[in-house]
């Protein structure tokens, strides 16, 4: 086959991959970030059960600002634009969050005898009560679809490249 008979990958799915990857975890981070905003006086009261800030005012920062984080770096990722930015954030926050989630759910654990794939509780992602290995499961492969777009580059579909005029 000549180098000009050979497909393009324009319009084949691995071209579309990152696109998607984008999408579902800005659709993520909106969705949970917003059940959040939503809800600050729940979500206030599930960062306190984490005990790992003591300072009032810090801890109604947290939970007043990380919402609404979480939905911008989500639109960023839908938009197309800073996406190695967005997904660098997303890394920096899902990783220490799943390594606290942890801890939890040691914890209650020990307090309580379960196995450790048996306990649920309500970790303050916005989406209710999980189990805690299905949650380990899902931050993982946030964390690896996040990684994946920080080595990724293409700019389809991208708002920064549609507003640029690049293709």
């Amino acid at each position: 086959m000549s180098a000009s008979a050979q497909p393009s990958g324009k319009g084949t799915i691995a071209a579309f991959l990152p696109v998607l990857v984008r999408w579902l975890l800005g659709i993520c981070f909106i969705y949970m970030g917003l059940n959040k905003a939503l809800h600050p006086v729940d979500f206030l009261k599930l960062v306190r059960q984490y005990d790992m800030v003591q300072w009032h005012l810090l801890l109604n920062l947290i939970a007043a600002l990380l919402p609404w984080f979480e939905i911008f770096c989500g639109l960023l990722l839908v938009a197309g634009v800073a996406v190695r930015g967005s997904a660098l954030m997303l890394v920096l926050m899902l990783i220490p969050f799943t390594l606290v989630v942890i801890r939890r759910a040691l914890a209650i654990q020990g307090a309580s005898g379960l196995a450790f794939c048996m306990i649920k509780f309500d970790c303050g992602c916005g989406t209710g009560e999980v189990f805690i290995c299905r949650k380990i499961a899902e931050n993982t492969a946030m964390v690896l679809l996040a990684v994946g777009l920080l080595f990724c580059r293409t700019g389809r579909l991208s708002l920064k490249y549609s507003l640029a005029g690049k293709p």
